[in-house]
């Protein structure tokens, strides 16, 4: 991976490949990550109006969500069509819906700037923390309009400016301050950080009555070990910053992330971080 301070590097194959090596983490970890980031699923079905035989969008789902939360409001009359890049997260949210028997979700591996692709229309459109990660997003935006109904909406997440979101930005200051790394480019974590900037973005796309809030989203974890495994396993931007370094300098590197990270647990030694999202809605 190249030296992107805030996302997986640039190429799209090796985006897939980065997002495909954490999927068995994302497994793993699933109860804690969905634990907080609930609220913004919930939030972006509200926003997008999503309701009973609609038929919804889910670009960016990785291992499932929101598209199963939304296969829940849309019901048997219902369907939701899931997109994402990586096969190997598709694999495991087939294997959600299919646990729940959840039967009105379709799964398609695709480039969240071409879903145009995608045969049909779209009552609603969602995309939690994946808009971010595009490289062209008002690209990829003007063809989800094409994609959707007159007067459907859309409801997307990314996430707040760096110092709002200390679960994810402490790792990358870290690791800048370490490696004396370049400043943050796009795509990446932060590169819709900017509420004015992302209004900007869907204005320019086709889209009106846009509107932006935030929500809180904490992360818990029962110590800083258990934080620095969670990253390991999941965070494929901040692994990203760590792959061309020797063995014994990630380790090091590691040990500096729990060291920050310390300042922010508990008495009892835990983490619980607030971090601040974007949540926008508009409509095509």
């Amino acid at each position: 991976m190249a030296p992107e301070t805030s996302g997986p590097s640039g190429g799209k194959s090796s985006q897939r490949s980065d997002w495909d090596n954490v999927s068995g983490g994302w497994r793993k970890w699933w109860p804690i990550i969905e634990k907080g980031a609930k609220p913004v699923s919930e939030r972006l079905l509200d926003m997008a109006g999503v309701t009973a035989g609609q038929a919804v969008l889910d670009i960016a789902t990785g291992i499932g969500e929101p598209a199963v939360s939304a296969a829940g409001r849309v019901g048997a009359e219902g369907r939701v069509a899931a997109t994402d890049l990586s096969p190997k997260m598709l694999e495991i949210a087939r294997e959600r819906a299919s646990e729940l028997g959840l039967d009105n979700i379709s799964f398609h591996e695709m480039d969240g700037e071409n879903v145009g692709s995608i045969d049909d229309t779209f009552d609603a459109v969602l995309c939690r923390w994946g808009l971010m990660f595009m490289p062209d997003p008002e690209a990829a935006l003007r063809n989800v309009r094409a994609r959707m109904r007159s007067g459907g909406a859309i409801a997307a997440a990314v996430w707040g400016p760096p110092p709002e979101v200390p679960f994810l930005s402490l790792p990358i200051a870290v690791l800048k301050e370490a490696l004396d790394l370049p400043p943050p480019g796009a795509p990446g974590l932060f590169s819709l950080a900017d509420a004015g900037r992302l209004k900007e973005l869907f204005q320019a796309a086709g889209f009106t009555s846009i509107g932006i809030e935030t929500i809180e989203v904490v992360f818990s974890l029962p110590s800083v070990d258990d934080y620095i495994s969670f990253l390991q396993d999941i965070a494929s931007p901040i692994i990203a910053l760590l792959a061309d370094q020797p063995p014994k300098r990630r380790a090091e590197l590691w040990r500096e992330i729990g060291e920050a990270a310390r300042g922010h647990a508990d008495a009892s030694g835990g983490l619980s971080m607030p971090n601040l999202s974007l949540c926008v809605m508009a409509t095509a």
